[in-house]
């Protein structure tokens, strides 16, 4: 039986701790017990855990080595996110599937077709979307959580993308995602908003060295496309 996976939110020499709402979940809603074994993922790695000690909000447990897992070793290929800021159920969706699909790291990007609206309330969210993709990490047993940004305004995230930069854009109609990605083990993925980019940020995009890409003629939602290209570039890379 596949034993559940948690990420260690502290560790210190053999000992890995849950904190907080981790900690609670695992303690109350999972009543977990002393002696029970887990796999803890740690900076050193996935171990076996064994609970120790439970307390109001900390689960504390001595770790050793695990002789094996049932998961593959991680990708050394890194995906970084640059997704749009769009109403936020659908983006919470997205933020959940593309954790699932292993990105390194998601930035919540301000654009000029964000709705103003969202701006200010996006960054109030930031800790709740840290705490989604954490939780889909351990899901789906991911040694690791994606980094999630503080929102950003576009015209610095094209500059500090790192890796080789691919926006996706209706526009483009010969180069498409899978032939934009190959030979590249770290790239930047550019996800718009509805409605698409404006020409003034794909000059932005060109300026940067963004190459731009198509996922096909068919024009999808942006939770869709944002699932979409991770998953064709996590195969082509």
């Amino acid at each position: 039986m596949t034993r559940r996976r948690w990420i260690a939110d502290e560790v210190s020499g053999n000992r890995a701790f849950l904190l907080g709402e981790n900690a609670e979940h695992l303690s109350r809603v999972l009543r977990a017990r002393v002696g029970q074994q887990f796999e803890i993922a740690t900076p050193e790695g996935v171990r076996l855990g064994e609970i120790v000690e439970i307390q109001a909000g900390r689960v504390t447990f001595s770790t050793r080595e695990l002789q094996e897992t049932n998961a593959a070793p991680p990708s050394a290929a890194k995906t970084h996110i640059y997704l749009a800021i769009f109403k936020f159920d659908r983006f919470e969706w997205a933020l959940e599937k593309c954790t699932e699909l292993g990105a390194t790291s998601i930035v919540p990007t301000v654009t000029r077709r964000t709705d103003s609206h969202l701006v200010p309330a996006a960054i109030k969210r930031v800790e709740r979307w840290r705490r989604i993709v954490h939780e889909a990490a351990q899901q789906s047993r991911r040694a690791t959580a994606p980094e999630i940004a503080d929102p950003t305004k576009l015209d610095r995230a094209v500059g500090d993308a790192p890796g080789h930069r691919v926006v996706l854009a209706e526009i483009e109609r010969e180069r498409r995602l899978t032939k934009a990605v190959q030979g590249h083990d770290e790239i930047s993925l550019a996800i718009g908003p509805e409605g698409g980019w404006t020409d003034s940020e794909m000059t932005l995009f060109k300026e940067n060295g963004w190459v731009a890409a198509s996922l096909g003629p068919t024009i999808l939602r942006a939770e869709t496309a944002a699932i979409a290209a991770l998953a064709i570039a996590q195969s082509a890379i």
